[in-house]
């Protein structure tokens, strides 16, 4: 009779297992549920977040971030009167470096390309991620600062790899690692999120920390972002190489 009884409250422990767990398609909805839903992030065109960006613990810049759909992307860091521009145009990438004392506009390179790309839509890597032409796969859960996090490996089609972790009770990203190979170089980014606030009934992330596995302990930006506005008037123009540094530059990286 016991182990009749074992085996009773043994199966029904699995079939009850069973029934909570989650599939990739189950925990992409519940995020995107949580972040708002898919309507009101599609509802969102453009997106301008103004903050501020320390690196390495030691500088603090002024940081001004534009989106528009589908996936152009613009980042302005200013310090003491000079401004780092990155842009992405959804074909072409290209940056103004003065603090590398290069003030002219010039086309980055493929690699450094792919991450601006990464970032550049705004409904983030799950959201459409079948249309932007990723994979995905459900790996388990993984302990991340005490909490067994949803992993999911997200593969974009440019060959970048994405392993997000979701939050098991609230299903907002709270990490993501991406794994990119830059000039040769295998690179390992890990990128934490918190402070998460609603814009136009969508929540987003308002701070991040971020540092690249083995490239020492200066590297670490951490991004707060202080205001957050959607649908403000962003001309194409913006994430354009700009016509005034001429007609002659190639067509740049198309990751």
């Amino acid at each position: 009779m016991r182990i009749q009884l074992w085996f009773s409250v043994a199966a029904l422990l699995l079939v009850s297992a069973s029934a909570h767990a989650l599939t990739t398609d189950e925990l992409v909805a519940k995020n995107l549920d949580a972040r708002g839903g898919l309507a009101k992030i599609h509802a969102i065109k453009t997106l301008k977040l103004e903050g501020k960006l320390r690196m390495g613990g030691q500088f603090e810049l002024a940081l001004v971030e534009y989106k528009k759909a589908p996936e152009s992307v613009r980042m302005e860091a200013t310090l003491q009167g000079l401004t780092q521009i990155q842009a992405w145009d959804g074909r072409n990438a290209w940056q103004i470096s003065p603090f590398q004392g290069r003030r002219d506009p010039e086309e980055m390179s493929d690699d450094d390309a792919k991450a601006l790309a990464d970032d550049a839509t705004i409904g983030g890597q799950l959201a459409d991620w079948q249309a932007q032409g990723s994979k995905l796969e459900y790996l388990g859960t993984e302990d991340i600062d005490g909490t067994e996090a949803h992993k999911l490996k997200v593969t974009r089609k440019n060959g970048d790899i994405d392993y997000v972790y979701l939050d098991p009770d609230h299903f907002l990203e709270i990490r993501t690692i991406t794994d990119q190979v830059v000039r040769g170089t295998h690179v390992q980014t890990v990128t934490d999120y918190g402070d998460y606030e609603q814009v136009d009934g969508v929540y987003f992330p308002l701070s991040m920390s971020s540092y690249t596995k083995g490239a020492g302990p200066f590297n670490k930006q951490q991004i707060t972002i202080e205001k957050a506005t959607a649908n403000v008037a962003v001309d194409d123009t913006l994430f354009a190489f700009p016509a005034t540094a001429g007609a002659g530059h190639a067509a740049g990286a198309k990751p």
